[in-house]
């Protein structure tokens, strides 16, 4: 009997997402147990209306599908379904979709639930008169969930290929599994029970490669690149807690993954495409495409709350306030609306959460249960958002940048071969990316490493710097250092994760996560975040608190003008983030690399995702009344950036060799110069000058408000706005700097430096700025300051020598071609000059204080 209640389940899913499936032979092949269909297509309009994806699918290909029900042992082994090579290929939504695209959508929909409607309708007649006393509702299911619990799926060699212009972008996972674990997360036969209310899943990708290519004018592509990620193997491991044994949502969901190594490859070609992948994804989060068909017009005022913010912090925001619409900045995580309306990605990623975690709501129908109440109990679970928490880990991360350059065969008619070179190294360790939210009123995400170092590889524009033939140590290589090592710091990075066994979830306890702002400030220092990590630490925060007590959640709308929204909402967006000590060295080698990595990501074509937005005003002025103009005094809300930098050591070496006039046009927008091919010989120079500059600590504050445009359009409108609002209306930045000083120094043939040469003695400064926001909006009042700028310098000090000064002279013209560059006798000469000096001054210095000691302090025993 219990054919008739799983069998209508695996049906229901099958022919869902399947083309030209025929039920009654399916239904027979899972009545034998195992289930093999071959050449099968994907009902593409379907995925796209469930997943609700900024992508459409071009074609989805399953080359067999295998499914195993055990019905002998289906409440003790699971239930395996096995899909061998599935292929889909997807690009971006056109704004228009064409009418016969949606009537097909239309009508499969349609015969979709039909088919559904009529497998189910059977089973519940069934069920309204149950004959079987062996197999009552309750026993049903409860063995429903654990047949779903311990669902088996295998995937081998799927392949996911995405195109747009030139770019070609393919995925390719020779396997991935995804089973139900125990406690010690070894693969197990496991269901939720009353003493023990938790659920666990591991998913393993083994061999995932992914390859970025540029396809000519005919689709076709030449020269395939080295891959971008080749045969990397990582698991996932999902936790899911629950209230209760009838709860059909988890109440505590966690989802981390931990990559043991991740080596990353990037070449000349690859970088502008790589890049524009990475702006299609803010684009996407933004909502700046694919949210209107065309003909439709944007409404102004409509806006939703900054759910995310700009994450990265290190963004300008006054660029991307302009940049992008501010209707569409961080969309509702648990978004109400309409399908229709616009629909940021981050909405998406949300509102499949239950996806992921639940099986579909028909299936309590199968086993009798009240539509009434069912409804009902979805609606109470509506109410509590669930926590969710989404890690990422790397143990070691590598991310290497190469040339290209095309080689032809001996033969004439012998195709060109794209040969790559290694020109820069980046390294990195203990990565930890983490985001905690609980639908719409908090949102953290926390990104961390140990440690980080840079490295040149081989040469550069034909320089043989660093060539196996010129022996230059490591120490020389390695331009960047930041943090600490791995070894030494332990895996701190991977605390409470689902892969540290302190966690609580890893010792039979529940987890606490800390969702109230205050709080998390006084736990998540700046402090804190160093002693974890070390060399990077980052909090992003977001909190949206109901201040009336109304229960309102709805973002307070400027332009509306509205005094029921104002102040009922107050929404706050903190970003701090902390660098720890590093050392960077600016030389010849490391200076053109960057730049050529920076050349390398401007060669490209590509329009931009988002068009500029005009600064225009709009005519029609929100009037606000005294009662409204009071509300918006009480809070508006804002960005907050705090950037610092702590025990920075900045090293800038005389030019060994200069190729910037091949390098700085293309940077400035000039075209660039691509057959240029330096073959001079590379001579290290040694001693090698060099300035030093140390700094105690850099910190960087950013303020703008979170609606610019609806706030300004606002307050312009008003008489005589405070001071308050005014001061919001602006953009603010602090930067201080404490502890600069700055000195000579040299690098001599060991690769150490020695002592520096003081010029200029610590001091610390201070620098703020204001920008107003829109200014055209402010045109009929010329006593608004559009900048305003202050300067702090106590002291300052500069000492040099006339030895000293033509030093750092010739350091400086060895950079900007001016003049001719002194020989490296006058250069070795000056060294001797500046270095011999100060030597013999702390010579006599030490002198002195011996004689002073022996003539003050005389020894009070004797040995």
């Amino acid at each position: 009997m219990l054919e008739s209640y799983v069998t209508p389940i695996l049906m229901s899913y099958v022919n869902r997402y399947i083309k030209n499936l025929k039920p009654s032979d399916l239904q027979l092949s899972l009545w034998g147990g195992d289930v093999v269909l071959s050449k099968l297509e994907l009902k593409l309009d379907v995925l796209e209306q469930e997943l609700k994806l900024p992508f459409t699918f071009l074609s989805g290909h399953i080359h067999e599908l295998r499914i195993h029900v055990p019905w002998t042992k289906l409440g003790s082994e699971p239930v395996v379904i096995t899909i061998n090579t599935m292929e889909c290929i997807l690009k971006l939504k056109d704004g228009i979709q064409d009418d016969h695209e949606s009537c097909g959508s239309n009508s499969t929909n349609r015969s979709t639930t039909e088919n559904t409607k009529s497998s189910i309708k059977p089973r519940r007649i069934q069920q309204a008169a149950p004959t079987d006393p062996d197999l009552p509702p309750g026993y049903v299911q409860s063995l429903i969930r654990r047949v779903v619990n311990n669902v088996n799926i295998v995937i081998n060699n799927l392949i996911l290929k995405y195109v747009e212009d030139d770019i070609v972008l393919s995925v390719n996972i020779t396997s991935a599994e995804c089973y139900t674990v125990g406690e010690l997360w070894d693969r197990a036969f496991m269901d939720i029970s009353a003493t023990d209310l938790v659920l666990r899943k591991v998913i393993n990708f083994s061999d995932c490669t992914v390859c970025l290519d540029k396809r000519n004018a005919s689709g076709k592509i030449e020269f395939y690149q080295d891959p971008l990620l080749y045969k990397c193997s990582f698991r996932t491991r999902l936790h899911f807690t629950y209230d209760n044994l009838n709860s059909k949502m988890p109440s505590v969901i966690k989802i981390h993954t931990l990559v043991e190594s991740l080596k990353l490859s990037i070449t000349d070609q690859q970088l502008p495409m790589f890049i524009r992948i990475m702006q299609l994804g803010i684009a996407l989060y933004y909502g700046e495409i694919g949210s209107f068909k065309e003909g439709e017009i944007e409404d102004p005022t409509c806006h939703n709350k900054d759910m995310l913010g700009n994450i990265t912090g290190s963004e300008d925001e006054t660029r991307i306030d302009m940049q992008y619409p501010t209707q569409y900045k961080g969309q509702e995580l648990y978004s109400q609306q309409d399908e229709e309306q616009p629909q940021g990605w981050v909405s998406w990623a949300w509102s499949f959460v239950p996806a992921i975690v639940s099986y579909d709501d028909g299936e309590e129908d199968f086993v009798g249960n009240d539509p009434a109440s069912t409804t009902h109990q979805q609606k109470a679970q509506a109410l509590k958002d669930p926590i969710v928490s989404i890690g990422f880990y790397c143990t070691k991360a590598t991310v290497t940048f190469k040339l290209t350059e095309m080689q032809a065969e001996s033969s004439y008619y012998s195709p060109q071969k794209v040969k790559s070179k290694e020109v820069l190294c980046w390294e990195q360790e203990g990565t930890t990316v983490e985001a905690l939210m609980m639908g719409e009123p908090f949102f953290d995400c926390q990104i961390g490493f140990v440690g980080c170092r840079a490295m040149c590889l081989k040469g550069i524009m034909g320089v043989k710097d660093f060539e196996e033939n010129m022996n230059r140590s490591q120490t020389e290589a390695c331009f960047f250092i930041c943090g600490e090592n791995l070894s030494t710091k332990g895996f701190t990075y991977l605390t409470n994760s689902l892969f540290d066994y302190r966690s609580p979830e890893n010792n039979g306890t529940r987890a606490e996560f800390i969702l109230d702002s205050t709080h998390h400030k006084e736990t998540y220092t700046e402090i804190a975040g160093m002693q974890r990590f070390g060399a990077f630490y980052m909090d992003y925060l977001y909190t949206m608190e109901n201040t009336s007590g109304k229960g309102s959640t709805n973002q307070q709308d400027f332009s509306s003008g509205k005094s029921e929204d104002l102040g009922t909402v107050q929404e706050k967006s903190t970003k701090s983030l902390v660098i720890g000590p590093l050392d960077f060295r600016l030389d010849s080698s490391a200076v053109h690399r960057i730049l050529k990595m920076i050349v390398c990501a401007l060669e490209h074509e590509y329009e931009p995702y988002s068009r500029l937005k005009s600064d225009i005003k709009d005519e029609n002025e929100t009037i606000l009344n005294p009662e409204e103009v009071a509300f918006l005094e009480e809070y508006i809300p804002t960005r907050h950036t705090s950037v610092t930098l702590l025990k920075c050591t900045c090293t800038i070496s005389m030019a060994e060799f200069n190729l910037l006039d091949h390098l700085l046009p293309v940077i400035m927008g000039e075209k660039n110069s691509s057959n240029f091919m330096n073959t001079t010989n590379f001579q290290s120079l040694r001693p090698l000058p060099s300035i030093r500059i140390l700094v105690d600590k850099i910190n960087v504050e950013h303020s703008v408000p979170m609606y610019a445009e609806q706030l300004v359009h606002v307050v312009s409108s008003l008489t005589q706005p405070s001071d308050n609002l005014l001061h919001y209306c602006y953009v603010h930045c602090y930067l201080k700097i404490f502890g600069f000083q700055a000195g000579l120094t040299s690098l001599d043939c060991s690769g150490s430096y020695c002592l520096p040469v003081p010029i200029i003695p610590s001091f610390s400064t201070a620098l703020y700025g204001k920008l107003l926001k829109l200014p055209t909006y402010w045109t009929k009042r010329s006593q608004i300051a559009i900048t305003e700028g202050i300067f702090e310098l106590p002291n300052l000090t500069i000492q040099a020598t006339r030895a000293q000064t033509l030093l750092l002279q010739a350091i400086y013209q060895s950079w900007s071609h001016l003049g001719s560059v002194s020989s490296s006798a006058v250069i070795e000469a000056l060294i001797n000059e500046v270095f011999l000096s100060i030597e013999i001054g702390c010579c006599y210095v030490a002198q002195v204080d011996l004689e002073l000691l022996a003539s003050n302090d005389p020894p009070t025993s004797t040995s």
